[in-house]
């Protein structure tokens, strides 16, 4: 078998991008734009809504803005290859095209890809890695 290529993300990194995207993707839409002072009376639906103020999107923001750019260009290309623009073997061609089309809008980019987390997780996968496996570094 040939050896994969390197990335500049760390599986830690990219899996703690993979968590935060789960919990943002399971935002829904704004459904009471109106909503009281008192969440409980509102029964905490603001809660699992998309808000520009929502903390996880906040978080998740900062924290790929604080990538270098080579891990934001991987990350791209990651997940450009979760989502089956390419396989393992044109890595090289997927990250230089990541590269070229890199700016300072990577995370609103990811941010807006459906699926941004099984994307980066099936990426991750063909690198030979898994969240179990960053799991058990953590513990």
């Amino acid at each position: 078998m040939a050896e994969l290529p390197a990335l500049s993300i760390s599986p830690e990194k990219a899996y703690f991008i993979v968590a935060k995207a789960r919990q943002f993707d399971v935002k829904d839409g704004v459904t009471d734009p109106e909503s009281g002072s008192n969440a409980s009376d509102d029964g905490m639906r603001s809660v699992l809504e998309d808000r520009a103020d929502d903390p996880v999107r906040t978080e998740l923001v900062s924290f790929i803005h604080d990538l270098n750019d080579d891990e934001q260009i991987d990350l791209v290309a990651l997940a450009w290859l979760g989502r089956g623009d390419g396989d393992i073997e044109n890595w090289d061609e997927l990250r230089t095209e990541a590269a070229r089309a890199h700016n300072k809008r990577t995370a609103a980019y990811l941010l807006g890809m459906p699926m941004l987390a099984d994307h980066l997780e099936e990426a991750l996968s063909k690198f030979g890695h898994s969240s179990e496996e960053v799991e058990s570094d953590i513990l």
